[in-house]
């Protein structure tokens, strides 16, 4: 039997740099190598491919500076399941922690698993999500060809490396942050390394300019008559919020930080500061990263990168076929610190659900190395699961519909506890308010309406098994109803 520590015993090992690399490690893991060429396929320009990048990043960034005024307000561990309890009740607390395990966190480390185990299939072909190694017949569609369940190599790979991350964590706080650290400097500086190299290296003038000939003549690109096809109006729009699925997932789980937050050092200055450095790290990567797409590649290749590997074809522009392979190991790190990042930080959640009286009692407790490990085994256990879609664009779409929703809700909390508790103290305020709080509740918003609009079939399952969460609420809580 492990030795089980109650609330208290977390140890207070993180400092200011480790919650940066968090923050870093989390949002940098396999997006910005791949939803680019998704992006350009539903916007077709340049232009509008960098603007929204630039308009991801704002958001992205008014968003943790607001969080920074609720995580130095609660510095403790749970993050943004507490501060939704604060603002508004258990049952919305509730909502987020069950979506949070069902579909948010460990949706997206199954995605990132998927996307570790492509670019792995690049250098390993028989990791393919195409070698088939098990296949049931589960029925026959409407057209009468079978319907199968197929076990591929992929999701092996995928669900051994969730595995494995979720040991390590379970061995100690230290463990999984020398790890991330380590990790994180790693694929920050190859990130950097790539930027610079394509933009001196294999940048052309004719190429750039070719790009930005007609920056925001917007076109999409049809899989039906395997063509381009110019859009405006409701299509562009349309188009937009599609392609912003791909850069809002890369750049989310900075918030990650605000779940550890019992085990950051000085957590009401580290913990909001840690949002502000990591997102900006994170945001000028980004950009620069695409603008070096922009200046390497034809936008065509852009869109049609082998698999969606958009960083792995730029690679091979830049330093032929050898190139691409460094390239193809450094995002295998990536996404790898990425899932350690979300792996470590989501656990707590559960911890602190648990210790509400919402989740699973046993993941109320420590281990003998001050980790919530039966949390992080039941997170793991249902990401692996996750992992056998092996769809990564469903998962995405999937994910980030509520990803929105509650960062709508916790941003709008900072109203709400600003006249609940009007002498609360509070180390940091949010930046802008009330006017930067408020742009961002319109702007996410008016994506999550957009995507519930234009991609129904995913989003709308998103939402309704957040919902689901409403009966088993009040069956599971009829005592403690709120």
């Amino acid at each position: 039997m492990e030795n089980l520590k109650e609330e208290g015993s977390f140890k207070r090992e993180l400092g200011l740099f480790d919650g940066t690399m968090l923050v870093v490690g989390s949002m940098i893991g396999s997006g910005i190598f791949i939803v680019s060429a998704d992006m350009t396929r539903q916007v077709g320009s340049a232009g509008w491919l960098i603007l929204i990048w630039v308009l991801t990043a704002v958001i992205t960034m008014i968003a943790a500076v607001s969080y920074g005024e609720l995580s130095a307000m609660f510095p403790k561990a749970g993050g943004q399941y507490v501060y939704l309890k604060e603002a508004y009740n258990k049952l919305i607390a509730f909502l987020y922690g069950w979506s949070f395990f069902a579909v948010i966190q460990t949706g997206t480390i199954a995605a990132v698993g998927v996307a570790f185990s492509k670019f792995a299939a690049y250098l390993f072909p028989s990791f393919s999500n195409e070698n088939i190694l098990w296949r049931l017949k589960i029925g026959v569609d409407e057209l009468g060809n079978d319907r199968n369940f197929e076990l591929n190599a992929a999701q092996i790979v995928s669900i051994l490396t969730i595995i494995l991350l979720t040991f390590i964590n379970s061995r100690g706080v230290k463990n999984g942050k020398v790890l991330q650290t380590f990790l994180t400097i790693i694929k920050i500086l190859s990130l950097f390394g790539l930027i610079i190299f394509g933009l001196t290296l294999a940048a052309k003038s004719e190429i750039w300019n070719a790009n930005w000939a007609n920056a925001w003549d917007s076109k999409m690109f049809d899989t039906t008559s395997n063509s381009w096809v110019e859009i405006g109006g409701t299509a562009l729009m349309s188009g937009i919020v599609a392609s912003m699925v791909g850069s809002l997932f890369s750049s989310d789980a900075w918030n990650g930080v605000t779940f550890i937050a019992g085990e950051i050092k000085n957590p009401q200055r580290n913990v909001g500061l840690s949002l502000f450095l990591g997102t900006l790290i994170v945001s000028i990567i980004y950009i620069l990263a695409n603008v070096m797409y922009v200046a390497v590649m034809p936008l065509n290749d852009i869109a049609h990168a082998p698999s969606d590997r958009v960083a792995t074809a730029a690679a091979q522009y830049i330093f032929g076929n050898s190139g691409a392979i460094i390239i193809a190991v450094m995002i295998m790190i990536s996404t790898f610190a990425c899932n350690n990042g979300l792996i470590m930080a989501g656990a707590r959640v559960y911890y602190t659900m648990a210790k509400d009286g919402l989740f699973f009692r046993k993941a109320s407790h420590l281990n003998k190395f001050d980790v919530p490990a039966w949390a992080l085994w039941a997170q793991g256990f249902w990401a692996s699961v996750l992992c056998l879609t092996g769809q990564y664009g469903a998962l995405l779409d999937f994910v980030i519909i509520i990803v929105l929703i509650f960062y709508v809700l916790t941003i709008l909390g900072i109203f709400i506890l600003r006249k609940k508790m009007p002498n609360a103290d509070r180390p940091y305020k949010a930046f802008g308010y009330p006017v930067l709080p408020a742009l961002y509740i319109i702007s996410a918003s008016a994506i999550s309406i957009g995507l519930l609009i234009t991609k129904p079939a995913t989003c709308g399952w998103g939402v309704a098994i957040m919902l689901l969460g409403i009966p088993i609420y009040y069956l599971t809580n009829r005592k403690t109803v709120s």
